[in-house]
Order: C-alpha cells, then structure tokens, then sequence
C-alpha cells in the first residue's frame, strides 16, 4: 500500500479530484484500490514570487501562501498512474506529489 501526499494551488483542486473521480483508478465510493480521500487546507510558509498570493500570519508571524494538501491511500499498482495524473492536473501551479511506502494498514469496521 501507498500514501500519496500532494500540495496543490487551491484553483486547482477541483480539477485535481475530478480527474481521480474520472480515471476509474480511485473508486473511494466502493473502498478499493483508493483510500480515504481527504483534502486541508494548509500554509505554506516562505515567500512566493507572487506577490498576490502571499499574506501574512498573524500567529506564526511569517509570511505564508495557502494551498490545499492532498492525502490518499491506494494500492501498490496504481500510485504511480495516480501521482502523475495529479501531476499532470495540478498543472500550471507550483506544488509537490510525493509517494511513501505504507508497512502496515488495519482497517478498523
């Protein structure tokens, strides 16, 4: 099993999950190969080259950009189809996708 880990430009999240929701690769309705599907938002924190995006936290009193982190979990043979598809939608915006080995998985029913 693997987590994949991707922070992706808020304008792009939708486009991001209809393109999983579309591949046939990642039915979270039905629980197989993909796995808890969630989307945060998050701040990143350092200064971006667009000036218009960034702002400044009061409480972590540094500048951040926001984006939206994305987590699932899917089964071994598909990560690497569902990184790039990520990848591939996210585009054109800054981001990351990273993809981790997962040792151990209970599912709890």
């Amino acid at each position: 099993m693997k987590q994949i880990k991707a922070f992706i430009h808020p304008h792009r999240i939708s486009l991001v999950t209809d393109v999983l929701r579309n591949s046939g690769l990642c039915d979270i309705t039905a629980g197989t190969r993909c796995h808890n599907l969630t989307v945060s938002n998050v701040q990143r924190l350092f200064s971006s080259a667009d000036a218009a995006q960034q702002r400044y936290s009061v409480a972590l009193g540094e500048p951040v950009i926001g984006e939206i982190k994305l987590e699932l979990f899917c089964e071994d043979d598909v990560a690497d189809q569902l990184a790039a598809l990520i990848a591939q939608a996210a585009k054109p915006g800054p981001g990351w996708v990273f993809v981790s080995e997962i040792e151990h998985a209970t599912q709890i029913v």
